[in-house]
């Protein structure tokens, strides 16, 4: 793939990449943005090569969860050596909302996913806001077909339950 080809691509999923890594960053908008420039800034230097064996926003989405999942384990050991020598953060700032919402329903709908276990969040958004088929999932989160299957059929079930539980009809 030229660097013409990747700059083509990355422009024409960089929406929903970065919404993506939102979710992947629990909403914090700053750890989105420098996931998303780092994974960026890999693939323009060469250091990740897109290998075709899936779309490339399938790969792209992969590729940001994991830099979350490194960063997170980067930032989990420096805070817990830096414990033993400095008082640590009493509380971290609130996360902001990945998008603007509107409208009240949409509100409410985000609230509930938030709501759900991490993996069914994961699954239903990548579903219902970044339409990939469950194969496709199950690559992103490196997670079997089955164990996709299951948290979507739960995951759904149980946002449904709450959605009729705040009287809001889909």
């Amino acid at each position: 793939m030229t660097i013409a080809d990747l700059e083509r691509e990355l422009r024409d999923v960089h929406e929903e990449t970065f919404s993506w890594a939102l979710v992947c960053c629990r909403g914090v908008r700053s750890e989105a943005e420098e996931v998303v420039q780092e994974t960026y800034l890999k693939l323009l230097d060469g250091r990740l090569t897109f290998g075709g064996r899936s779309s490339f926003r399938t790969w792209i989405f992969a590729v940001v969860r994991r830099a979350v999942r490194d960063r997170r384990r980067r930032f989990t050991l420096r805070r817990a050596l830096l414990e033993q020598w400095v008082r640590p953060r009493e509380s971290w700032p609130p996360a902001q909302e990945a998008r603007t919402i509107e409208r009240q329903r949409a509100r409410t709908i985000r609230r509930l996913l938030g709501r759900l276990s991490m993996r069914q969040r994961q699954v239903l958004e990548l579903v219902f806001y970044h339409e990939l088929p469950l194969r496709e999932v199950a690559t992103v989160l490196d997670i079997s077909a089955g164990s996709v299957s299951r948290h979507y059929d739960r995951g759904k079930r149980t946002l449904l339950a709450r959605l009729k539980e705040a009287e809001l009809e889909l």
